[in-house]
């Protein structure tokens, strides 16, 4: 047999060997490993870090959701309101509206927003803070600042029958610090805020 052959059918026996070991080891055991790590170590991160009510899962701690009034577009008075989002919280849309901060289209959604907001919660306009009236860049935020969720708490106290201390106080046991105690600013999860508020009015 020509030599040339032997050499080329050699090479190519090692290239098939080396691409079924790779195979093997970054298509399966890899893969395998990390999950495993995954499960053990941070299992409910890895598996999306979803909340569960009443024996149900009812959302992400990771991904904000609408809290309108059932079949309609309007927010419902009864819970907390998180920050507007551009994709309706699809987590499959993510992006902000690429607008910049002197757009006027922005500008003028922005000003519609923070009277709506004011109107809405019964506050000043000059109350609104920032985070209420403008969505993140990932548009499926699902925190608010601690600010934000304090001029929610009289029309969420009126809409549940509960008093002003008593959502007051589900405010301020339910914060969330900085990161690593310096990145990000303190903000409240909205999920596990209104998840705790239904507990609330139950009792």
């Amino acid at each position: 047999m020509n030599t040339s052959v032997v050499n080329t059918a050699r090479m190519l026996w090692a290239a098939l060997r080396m691409l079924l070991v790779l195979t093997l080891v970054t298509g399966i055991i890899y893969p395998l490993v990390v999950t495993g790590i995954g499960q053990v170590a941070f299992h409910d991160q890895a598996n999306g870090s979803m909340v569960k009510a009443d024996g149900k899962e009812v959302g992400s701690t990771l991904i904000g959701q609408s809290w309108n009034i059932k079949g309609t577009d309007k927010p419902d008075p009864k819970w907390f309101q998180g920050r507007p989002s551009n994709s309706g919280y699809d987590p499959l849309a993510t992006g902000s509206s690429q607008l910049g901060a002197s757009d006027p289209t922005l500008v003028k959604h922005v000003k519609a927003a923070k009277k709506q907001v004011a109107e809405f919660n019964g506050v000043p306009e000059s109350e609104v803070p920032v985070d209420a009236v403008t969505g993140s860049a990932s548009a499926i935020d699902p925190d608010i600042s601690p600010q934000y969720a304090d001029i929610q708490v009289k029309r969420v106290a009126e809409a549940n029958g509960l008093t002003v201390a008593q959502v007051e106080k589900l405010v301020k046991d339910h914060p969330q610090g900085r990161t690593f105690g310096f990145l990000d600013q303190p903000r409240v999860n909205v999920l596990e805020l209104n998840i705790a508020l239904k507990e609330l009015a139950k009792n």
